[in-house]
């Protein structure tokens, strides 16, 4: 049997969890481990079956232990994305996960770095950047676009031709009509039906979805 590549994976909360589970069930990857920079107190600690191997000081050690593939697993879209072109500037490929359960067209654009999680459904002609989170049961329908850091959360459906912003954020649940544009950096709130387009950095709430106010744009 031909051994599985390595993989680390940055982050050791929820989000890393739900990776680390959709990462085996791949079968592509053995988890080499986590990297956790928020709590340094537990480096050497078990987690979802590896161990957190410390801050990112042990990236380098890793890549030239030979470890190759690096997923950033949190769900702070402008924190992953910072993260992401760290690992690569250290020469880390970003992996791709797919969870087995996913309805993916064929022919689906899916950049490096992307999670699909379980009971997603993306149908033709999406295309979706990198360190994309398409979170669970969400629906991507024919067209839309999602950009790099982009977060689609669980159960959320999306029509048609939709576009959504680099980093911005769709919370659980919400609902986005035909052709609407989302603009980067903007929050959807849970359970949102958004009729109209939305700015860059805004956060827009409510059934129709409105801006209730500017975020700081980083």
């Amino acid at each position: 049997m031909t051994p599985l590549d390595e993989i680390v994976i940055w982050g050791a909360g929820g989000h890393a969890a739900v990776v680390a589970g959709l990462v085996r069930r791949t079968n592509r990857f053995q988890i080499a481990g986590f990297i956790d920079d928020v709590n340094p107190g537990r480096k050497g600690e078990d987690f979802c079956g590896a161990r957190i191997l410390g801050g990112r000081s042990q990236l380098a050690k890793l890549r030239r232990a030979g470890v190759k593939y690096l997923l950033v697993a949190f769900g702070d879209n402008a924190a992953r994305l910072k993260c992401a072109a760290a690992a690569k500037e250290l020469g880390f490929t970003l992996a791709t996960v797919i969870s087995p359960s996913a309805d993916v067209a064929a022919g689906t654009e899916v950049g490096l770095g992307t999670v699909i999680a379980s009971g997603a459904v993306i149908t033709p002609g999406v295309r979706l950047g990198e360190n994309v989170i398409i979170n669970t049961s969400a629906s991507v329908d024919h067209h839309c676009v999602i950009a790099d850091g982009a977060h689609i959360c669980p159960g959320v459906r999306l029509a048609g031709g939709v576009s959504v912003g680099r980093g911005a954020w769709v919370g659980i649940g919400a609902t986005v009509i035909d052709d609407i544009k989302i603009g980067a950096g903007a929050m959807i709130g849970a359970g949102a039906v958004v009729v109209r387009d939305i700015p860059e950095n805004a956060m827009a709430c409510g059934v129709p979805a409105r801006v209730v106010r500017k975020l700081d744009g980083k």
